[in-house]
């Protein structure tokens, strides 16, 4: 039983990892368009600065 809860153990802290991992650029980017960006720096520039999303539809 202790090595079945070890091995539990184990591979929780594995996907806590893999959870907790910054995602890459690519997938910033791909995310970004879902909602209506062009990319990761234009959605950061609109959330964080005086940009808009507006500027993405013209």
């Amino acid at each position: 039983m202790e090595k079945k809860r070890k091995a539990l153990r184990k591979l929780l802290e594995a996907v806590e990892k893999e959870i907790l991992k910054k995602p890459d650029r690519k997938t910033l980017d791909h995310l970004s368009l879902l909602v209506g960006f062009q990319d990761w720096e234009s959605f950061q520039n609109a959330l964080h600065g005086d940009a808009s999303a507006d500027e993405n539809y013209k």
